[in-house]
């Protein structure tokens, strides 16, 4: 055999070696590649499923919130609607039957009958002086209570929250925080989870008890709370982070509650001078010149400009306090 032909035969040998070389290199890394992607494949899958159940927890969790929330909001809808006179005289904080509120209504109409009867008012006049005041000033002096005794709870509803969060984080059961406002927070707060916990002793869940707190305390506030503590019972979480912000929200309420009477005092002072214009005027006329002034009071037609013009100043405060009355 030559040298030609064995430099031949060489050449393709190793040209075959080459190329068995690169299809068993093609084919290895093909099933090598393969088995990398299963793998992958597998640990994706592995992966994803944690994540999904993690999902399906948010899901079923936030289904359970919007529940929590619907339930509220059904209730405190029916508690607007039947709004009794025993609920406004709880709201004030006092203990009286209603009966005893309707009494007392009734001798006040009669006292003020019987007083603008003696001051020489026409009967007429003392009738209706008598209705209105039975009808209105007992009714007006319960607001009056009520929305005093409203801002009283609200001054303090943060601090006592702040000892709950306090309480929570330290270890602290939900109810003994309950019980230690009860004990411990000014009134009216202290009166108001006084219930929650007396009636905890006899069954009453909190939920039940908060809402019957609502009741009593219509407040945005308290529905905060509410909302709160439901929805922490039914889900779980964080229950002092959760108050903690709840507690700067009430203290940035309660700031921004300030500004708003700061910046609404000039209209209030506004409106209270031209309320007090017309009887402030007809008092100087009625010392200066009383000849002139007891016409009004000594006839008919005079008794009813009178009634005429109370009922027509009464409307114009209303709307004057209804466009001072700042809703936030």
């Amino acid at each position: 055999m030559d040298t030609t032909t064995l430099i031949i035969f060489g050449i393709a040998l190793l040209a075959a070696l080459c190329i068995g070389g690169i299809g068993l290199l093609f084919v290895g890394g093909e099933s090598k590649s393969q088995k990398r992607m299963a793998r992958v494949a597998r640990g994706g899958a592995a992966r994803l499923t944690p994540v999904e159940g993690e999902v399906d927890n948010n899901e079923k969790r936030r289904k359970q919130v919007q529940e929590t929330l619907r339930d509220l909001e059904e209730k405190q809808k029916e508690q607007k609607k039947k709004i009794s006179l025993r609920t406004r005289i709880e709201r004030a904080g006092l203990e009286m039957e209603p009966r005893t509120f309707y009494i007392a209504s009734v001798v006040a109409g009669v006292v003020a009958a019987l007083f603008l009867k003696v001051a020489g008012l026409s009967l007429l006049v003392a009738g209706l002086g008598g209705f209105v005041t039975a009808f209105g000033l007992p009714r007006w002096v319960l607001s009056y209570l009520v929305k005093r005794r409203q801002k009283a709870f609200v001054e303090e509803f943060a601090n006592s929250i702040d000892v709950i969060v306090r309480g929570v984080k330290s270890g602290l059961p939900v109810n003994d925080c309950l019980k230690l406002i009860a004990t411990e927070a000014p009134e009216p707060v202290r009166t108001e989870f006084q219930g929650i916990v007396e009636g905890q002793r006899v069954g009453v869940t909190l939920e039940q008890g908060l809402a019957k707190i609502y009741e009593r305390m219509p407040l945005p506030e308290v529905n905060f709370f509410q909302i709160v503590l439901s929805i922490q019972q039914k889900t779980g979480g964080n229950l002092s982070e959760a108050l903690s912000n709840l507690s700067k929200v009430l203290r940035e309420r309660k700031k921004m509650r300030g500004k708003i009477q700061a910046m609404s005092q000039e209209a209030k002072a506004s409106a209270g001078i031209i309320g007090s214009l017309p009887p402030a005027v007809m008092a100087m006329i009625y010392f200066t010149s009383p000849d002139y002034m007891n016409v009004l009071f000594t006839t008919t037609a005079g008794n009813m400009i009178i009634v005429g013009s109370l009922i027509w100043m009464g409307i114009g405060v209303l709307i004057m306090k209804k466009m001072i009355d700042f809703k936030f």
